[in-house]
């Protein structure tokens, strides 16, 4: 099976590639926008990659079994674009839908797109859950465009047969993690006494190592072509539970003061943070039962084991 993946210098392409990489029978290619990429000496490189509407890749793109598409416009906080949802368009939709196209002609067989939840939403209460047959209703300028190329990959499978599997994760952690969740390992490795002691909310989460087994799944299984999936560690935790296990994974003593919820939302609200307390308190969850019930699958590793290789390598890069 010959396979190419975009964003491959990204934190779910480059762990999909050195994954793949260790396979037989897949020869693993990764499309970079530049001349190199950091990965196994195995993966051959499509260099210059650009995903935009203005390139034509299908002569590149012949012979090819799966194209996985990592790549993306990614959300990012306090987007400084001038119009963030053009922006975002022109990259995750045009980009997206024009690769899909000249995949279609060249005759890959099946487009993988990493989707995202906010495809949703941004929220659910504690005891519902999004399902990926729920009605769409994202709320910011990159959720609308994952949702306008979800739209537009089902109108190319239909008029080409070329087939297509979306994938909806969650927040996805693991080794290398960014943004908040490197945040909160980095207030807990410094023994910071944190105000979460008392949070009953309830978020599903996805491991790296889950999410790219998934991915490898939908490459094949006949059963995955042309529908949605969620994706998550299959165990719900709120964001108390979650410091908790994250300490212990440091082997760090989790210092959680019990503040009252109402207190947190007043003071973010007085600072301006309130964005980043929903985030911390808010409830989202997801329905994976689709997911096990149609391609068999179970989550590979447990949460316990995903948080501790993360903080392993987090402990590590501290000493470089």
């Amino acid at each position: 099976m010959r396979v190419l993946v975009t964003g491959s210098s990204g934190f779910v392409g480059n762990r999909l590639l050195n994954v793949l990489a260790n396979k037989k029978n897949v020869e693993v290619f990764a499309a970079a926008r530049g001349e190199s990429i950091d990965g196994p000496a195995t993966v051959r490189l499509l260099k210059n990659f650009e995903l935009s509407s203005a390139v034509d890749w299908t002569p590149n793109l012949i012979g090819f079994d799966v194209v996985v598409h990592a790549a993306a416009r990614v959300h990012v906080m306090n987007d400084q674009a001038l119009n963030p949802l053009e922006a975002f368009r022109a990259v995750n939709v045009k980009g997206t839908l024009k690769l899909a196209e000249q995949a279609a002609s060249a005759g890959v067989r099946r487009f993988v797109f990493i989707s995202s939840i906010k495809v949703n939403g941004e929220s659910t209460t504690k005891d519902d859950a999004y399902s990926p047959d729920a009605v769409p209703a994202p709320l910011d300028p990159y959720g609308v465009s994952k949702m306008e190329a979800e739209s537009g990959l089902k109108a190319i499978a239909q008029r080409t047969g070329m087939e297509v599997v979306i994938i909806r994760p969650v927040l996805v952690y693991g080794p290398g993690v960014k943004a908040n969740f490197l945040k909160m390992m980095q207030w807990l490795d410094k023994g910071f006494p944190l105000p979460f002691g008392a949070i009953r909310n309830s978020r599903s989460l996805v491991a790296l190592d889950n999410l790219v087994d998934l991915i490898i799944l939908c490459m094949e299984h006949p059963a995955a072509a042309n529908q949605t999936f969620m994706v998550s560690d299959g165990e719900d935790l709120s964001t108390t539970e979650l410091l908790r296990r994250m300490a212990c994974a440091l082997d760090k003593p989790a210092r959680l003061l019990p503040v009252p919820e109402w207190i947190l939302r007043l003071g973010a609200s007085l600072f301006g943070k309130s964005d980043l307390l929903q985030r911390l308190c808010g409830s989202l969850r997801v329905d994976i039962s689709k997911t096990r019930d149609v391609l068999g699958w179970k989550p590979l590793v447990s949460v316990d084991s995903a948080l501790k290789e993360a903080a392993i390598h987090f402990q590590e890069s501290r000493k470089q």
